[in-house]
């Protein structure tokens, strides 16, 4: 195929203004996000060898070379990796396909110090080269293949792709540097960025030896090529060997990431299995985070060889979050995917690492609040998701959740059931909670106003998840979790003998009015009662202990699920001024249009929205003008 001139996607070439300006005070970590791809280029390749050993095509030592000319001001990284066909250069580097894209422009301020953090998270990988470079050349070759590929670019909006003949499998990257990066054409700063950047990377990176100098100082030039890195892989050191700046260096590799990890696992486990496993908790979410295509995550090695790198089957949904490596000396090196799926030995891994990465977090929770605040704030939605999907670990998990509160002001999710049970009063056996779509929605909840005034606790639950969250966690440390807007409600043991004889007068009174909103409602709720949860409210709205609540129904809803609605039951206020005008109106011919405003305005309450709207506004327009 001839040569052709294509164009950047829009949001590549957004994203090369962006980061050449934003990174610029960072310029030197091209070198380590290039090294990074060339390292995962040849990991691809050993895993792809397995089955074809024809792919080596008789060179089956693996390394990254580097070298600069001053008299040309090029840097050259070359790897002798996987290589790319040239759809998959088009494809990989022309081309962002990513969830989360169009969010992460959202939120892109112009502001270049902020704007690197959301830069770097979103993980820029090749790009980084033309913080430095004006324009870069890469030529590759897949292993297996006969035809090679140029590409060509400037940065500047469009790129040049041709075929080209290519002897060694691989990829080759000529960076042409800009006028005022000469320090980048000096052998010692490159190779003190691979020390700082790339020391651990699992295989050679070579660069041309030093010259020599004899006794009158004069340059004897030297042959052959020095390995700059220790070039073993990091997770096989001593800990004790290994510093935290190593540590962050090496997250930053494996999960492609700018920003240092919130905190790490290191161990080497043995007995009937033997492995060792490296696992971080990253300080910021990817934007692909609830992408369910995704397949970033845990990388597993089987003796120092990478086999994948998935999160479900190294790691459950709901930390999928983690990243890091897993190196098996048990598992066989020609391991499949559908063998994986099924292993026994896999799940005992699996089993082990989310035990160590569930105390990392309990570990956080407990000594760097601070820290398991930013963790909660990034990653908490995920993590409630494990409550329903690890039944073995479900305590431990419920441990480490975090809820807004009526004992807070404001919306921040940190208080912890234990904190919860600590402050409750003498004799509350249960822990109270609401679901909303909104925290605003949950703070003002007409369901509230009785807890409040008696100083009881309500957790507020307004994350999409925790509609689940809550089916599926009914009870901790021996206390159940009881919805303040299902079942009726029973605070016997916090009412006074004179309450609890107005209530009963109430109930009496009442059974007349009771049974005429039933009458007037219709098949629109399941029941009509008198309430003790509301002191302000008219009216509210309560299901069933085991019906599906208003908002679990208005999520499946927007979902595109056809889901049978449940029949609501009706909770009245006997001391307001509302209901004692309904009750005054009985009989009346304005009783069914009073009753239909109270059981609208009960709706709203709890954030549905109205059958007939209009139908609401002239109603109570009427009713207004009547007074």
């Amino acid at each position: 195929m001839s040569k052709e001139t294509l164009g950047f996607q829009t949001e590549v070439k957004q994203l090369l203004h962006l980061m050449i300006h934003a990174l610029y005070s960072n310029k030197e970590i091209f070198l380590r996000e290039l090294i990074s791809n060339a390292s995962d280029a040849c990991d691809k390749l050993r895993f792809e060898a397995l089955d074809n050993g024809a792919l080596y095509e008789g060179d089956g030592e693996l390394a990254i070379r580097l070298s600069f000319d001053k008299d040309a001001r090029t840097i050259t990284i070359a790897d002798n990796g996987i290589g790319m066909r040239r759809d998959e250069v088009i494809a990989n580097i022309g081309t962002i396909a990513r969830s989360g894209t169009k969010e992460f422009f959202s939120q892109l301020t112009g502001d270049a110090a902020k704007d690197s953090h959301l830069i770097g998270q979103f993980g820029v990988g090749f790009y980084s080269a033309f913080i430095v470079a004006d324009k870069v050349t890469l030529t590759t070759r897949r292993a297996g293949e006969t035809q090679g590929t140029r590409w060509e670019s400037q940065g500047d909006g469009e790129y040049t792709v041709e075929d080209v003949a290519k002897a060694g499998r691989g990829t080759e990257i000529v960076l042409h540097l800009k006028e005022g990066e000469d320090e980048f054409l000096n052998d010692w700063r490159l190779r003190s960025v691979i020390t700082k950047y790339s020391d651990h990377i699992n295989l050679p990176i070579l660069m041309p030896k030093r010259p020599e100098y004899d006794d009158e100082g004069k340059e004897i030039p030297a042959e052959g090529s020095e390995t700059v890195n220790q070039a073993n892989a990091l997770w096989t050191r001593n800990k004790a060997d290994i510093t935290d700046e190593q540590y962050q260096e090496f997250y930053k590799h494996v999960a492609h990431d700018f920003e240092t990890p919130l905190a790490w696992s290191h161990a080497r486990i043995e007995g009937r299995q033997e492995y060792t496993e490296l696992l971080y908790v990253p300080r910021r979410a990817p934007f692909d985070l609830y992408d369910r295509d995704r397949r970033h995550g845990v990388k597993l090695y089987v003796k120092r060889v990478f086999i994948l790198e998935d999160h479900e089957k190294l790691m459950p949904q709901y930390l999928r979050f983690v990243r890091g490596v897993i190196d098996s000396n048990d598992l066989p090196l020609n391991v499949s995917r559908e063998i994986l799926q099924a292993s026994r030995d896999v799940e005992t891994i699996k089993s082990g690492c989310v035990k160590k990465v569930l105390g990392l977090l309990e570990d956080l929770a407990e000594n760097r609040k601070d820290d398991y605040a930013t963790f909660w704030s990034e990653f908490g939605r995920v993590l409630k998701e494990g409550v329903g999907e690890d039944i073995a670990n479900k305590e431990r998990i419920a441990g480490l959740l975090r809820f807004a509160s009526t004992h807070n002001d404001g919306d921040a999710q940190d208080v912890s059931l234990a904190d919860y049970i600590g402050r409750m009063k003498e004799g509350q056996d249960k822990i109270y909670f609401i679901t909303a779509e909104t925290p605003a929605a949950a703070r003002n909840s007409p369901h509230l106003e009785v807890f409040v005034k008696k100083g009881l606790e309500v957790l507020l639950l307004s994350d999409r998840v925790d509609e689940w969250l809550a089916s599926s966690l009914t009870e901790f440390d021996g206390r159940k979790l009881q919805s303040v807007a299902k079942g009726e409600l029973d605070l016997g043991q916090f009412a006074d003998e004179a309450e609890k004889q107005h209530q009963e007068a109430a109930a009496n009174e009442f059974k007349d009015v009771v049974d005429a909103i039933k009458g007037a409602l219709g098949d629109q709720v399941k029941d009509v009662r008198v309430t003790t949860r509301l002191t302000d409210s008219p009216a509210c709205l309560v299901v069933e202990n085991f019906d599906m609540s208003g908002n679990l129904e208005r999520l499946l809803k927007a979902a595109g699920q056809d889901v049978q609605g449940t029949q609501p039951i009706l909770e009245i206020n006997p001391d307001h001024a509302i209901v004692q005008k309904l009750k005054a109106q009985v009989g009346h011919a304005d009783f069914a249009d009073w009753t239909q405003v109270v059981f609208d305005q009960a709706l709203l309450a709890e954030g549905a929205q109205l059958q007939d709207p209009a139908g609401f506004v002239k109603r109570l327009n009427r009713l207004i003008l009547a007074i």
